[in-house]
């Protein structure tokens, strides 16, 4: 090993003893001995690192009794940090090593060697090419093996004074003899010296046994170390695999139990007999060479059931002093959920390109720090580029038309400034000039501190929707006032026979007169409705407000549905509050309500409306007592063309009433709801502003 020599430097506290303890051991200069070559193996094992050291540090040198993964280094024994290790007395860990600069070193840590009299004479170091962590465990194991190296040195000076003690005898057992022959005067003094040495010989017989009690507790130290390593570890010793030893870890990713110590590895895992480990076990065997294995995988036997599992491993040969292996090292960490957790992600993966597929969905991708936006093939298709050309956001708020686009960049900005789903529906402009409606939505992304990151979501070309909704509302427009024509000729037609009606002595045709009128009614409230769809859908709705008693437009509706005179009407409340409303489209509101509750509550003969005034409006409830409304449907009954049909009932109607209400109601600047729990009835209630 390589050493060299320092210029005087500040010496620790007691370095003379120190020195003198190192020196007693006779470990400076020797020779390379095979089982501290062994120790730093397994620790390369253990620890994952490619560079170790076993030291040893005097007055003015350090000398490097083994190392892996380097050469032998000339380190100057004041600028070193083994230095300032042996000093501290401790594991000491750093990123940055003194020698990093010329070895490309990134981590480093070591452990003092500390002597039965508490000096510390020499380091056991690991250093690494890279930055890693290093956990208080592995500190702790980093200590254990400095401490079985101590051991490992004291074991080796007891043998060196061992034989110097046996040698230094025995000279002196001839010289006795001969002066027994020469000189039998010199017998006592001989005897003495016989005494003396026995009692020499007794006390390294002492040191003996202290020194073999040491060496099962450093062998204990080391099995108990192998055992709890957080790694799964295992040696298989001879041509048979024989489990010589197994950790904590090994058994329970094998799923077996401290009974297959002792054994064949085939018999242990018979699972393993038709698939290829035993046989690269064999051949790293015979061949003595190292094999590592990345997520292989691997069917093993957990409580009678085979389950495929993944590991990443090495097999790792011993050699005996004849060079020929003696043993494997098993070395193995279990990958299976990492493996599963990216075969579902690519499940996923494929699931949301197919539903995107299936969907003609667009994606999108805006990196809100920037402005810059990956999309997808698709997404640019909505857009009428190529899939190759590039769609940034400036491109996307300039393929919308001039009257929607300041809309939709508030819409964007506001998703991303409150953290709400951004969802708009715009017309745009192809390269080629044609027109197309796109519906786009996303959701914003935000990191720890609440920052905006990036804003994801899809796009969906919506033209022929909105060219059916758009020919749908034409066909409904045209229909209705086709259709206003004949009805009110119709209904002239009736009113004249209601006239003549009772002048008739037919009971029969005068029920038929009456019906017919119901009918035109109905007919005509259809089409109301259907007009009043369309004028709500273009903003042709418009609204002639005059401040109007509330009890006097309610008792007016009243007067128009008591003709059914089934059902009793109540109005209740504060009766002298006035609304400023347009008294036609609120009466069309409560009368909707009204006959609502009475087509479907039929068997509540009673229905309740009240007045209450609150503080900036005028609220009216219209409360039945019927067998009411389930609360998952409650949120759809002001949707366009929704209709409830409770316990397989079915009731006529295109269910526009409520949703025409509810149009009429907010362009008042009111709001309308409902309250309801099945088996007690519904109340439908809306308001409207105070006529001040």
């Amino acid at each position: 090993m390589t050493e060299d020599v320092f210029s005087e430097a500040a010496t620790p506290r007691r370095e003379i003893e120190r020195i003198a303890a190192l020196k007693r051991y006779e470990i400076m200069d020797s020779p390379s001995e095979k089982i501290f070559d062994g120790l730093l193996e397994i620790a390369a094992q253990v620890f994952q690192t490619p560079v170790l050291l076993l030291s040893f540090i005097d007055a003015e040198r350090i000398f490097v009794k083994s190392a892996i993964g380097i050469d032998p280094i000339q380190i100057s024994r004041t600028d070193s940090l083994l230095s300032h290790i042996i000093q501290q007395g401790k594991v000491w860990v750093s990123t940055e090593a003194n020698f990093g600069e010329v070895h490309g070193l990134r981590f480093y840590a070591a452990a003092p060697l500390i002597t039965s009299d508490g000096f510390h004479i020499g380091t056991f170091s690991i250093a690494d090419y890279q930055c890693r962590e290093f956990s208080a465990a592995e500190e702790r194991m980093l200590a254990s093996f400095a401490r079985t190296a101590m051991d490992q040195v004291a074991l080796r000076y007891a043998a060196i004074e061992n034989v110097q003690e046996v040698a230094s005898t025995n000279i002196n057992l001839g010289n006795m003899q001969q002066r027994l022959l020469d000189l039998n005067s010199e017998l006592e003094a001989t005897n003495e010296q016989l005494t003396l040495t026995n009692s020499k010989l007794y006390k390294s017989y002492d040191i003996t046994l202290l020194l073999n009690k040491n060496l099962k507790k450093s062998e204990q130290r080391l099995k108990s170390f192998i055992t709890k390593a957080p790694i799964a570890f295992a040696i298989l010793t001879g041509r048979e695999l024989t489990i010589e030893v197994a950790n904590d870890m090994v058994l329970k990713i094998w799923g077996k139990t401290t009974a297959v110590i002792g054994h064949p590895l085939a018999t242990a895992l018979p699972e393993l007999q038709d698939q290829p480990y035993l046989d690269i076990l064999d051949n790293v065997f015979t061949s003595g060479e190292t094999y590592i294995g990345d997520t292989a995988p691997v069917m093993l036997e957990y409580d009678g059931v085979l389950s495929q599992q993944y590991f990443d491993f090495i097999y790792e040969p011993l050699s005996g002093e004849d060079g020929k292996t003696e043993s494997i090292i098993v070395i193995a960490n279990r990958v299976t959920d990492r493996i599963l957790q990216k075969e579902n992600l690519e499940a996923l993966n494929q699931q949301l390109e197919i539903a995107l597929k299936a969907g003609e969905l667009g994606t999108y991708h805006l990196d809100i720090q920037n402005w810059k936006n990956n999309a997808s093939a698709t997404c640019k298709s909505h857009f009428g580029l190529p899939p190759t050309g590039d769609f940034q956001f400036k491109d996307f708020i300039q393929a919308i038309v001039p009257e929607h686009r300041e809309a939709v960049e508030q819409k964007v900005q506001e998703a991303i400034a409150k953290n709400i789903t951004y969802q708009a529906e715009y017309l745009t402009c192809w390269p080629d000039g044609s027109l197309h409606w796109i519906n786009s939505s996303g959701l914003t992304r935000y990191d720890a501190k609440g920052k905006p990151l990036d804003l994801i979501g899809v796009t969906v070309d919506v033209t022929k929707r909105k060219n059916y909704e758009a020919q749908k509302e034409d066909f409904l427009s045209i229909a209705s006032h086709e259709l206003k024509t004949p009805i009110t000729s119709l209904r002239g037609t009736i009113q004249m026979l209601e006239m003549l009606k009772d002048k008739s002595a037919d009971v029969t045709i005068s029920k038929l007169i009456d019906m017919s009128g119901v009918s035109v009614k109905k007919i005509t409230a259809l089409v109301d409705d259907l007009l009043n769809m369309h004028r709500i859908s273009l903003g042709q709705l418009k609204l002639n407000k005059t401040p109007i008693s509330a009890a006097k437009l309610i008792r007016s509706c009243f007067q128009d549905i008591n003709i059914i005179g089934k059902h009793q009407l109540n109005l209740i409340g504060d009766l002298d509050a006035v609304i400023n409303a347009d008294e036609q489209r609120i009466e069309q509101v409560v009368s909707n309500l009204i006959n609502n509750a009475i087509k479907y509550a039929p068997e509540s003969y009673k229905i309740d409306v009240r007045i209450e005034k609150k503080a900036d409006d005028v609220k009216i409830h219209v409360r039945d007592y019927g067998e009411g409304i389930a609360p998952e449907l409650q949120h759809q009954i002001f949707e366009r063309y929704y209709r409830v049909y409770p316990d397989g009932k079915k009731y006529s109607g295109l269910g526009l009433g409520l949703y025409i209400s509810a149009e009429i109601v907010r362009r008042h600047g009111g709001e309308i709801g409902v309250d309801s729990t099945p088996g007690e009835g519904s109340n439908f209630w809306f308001t409207i502003p105070h006529a001040f």
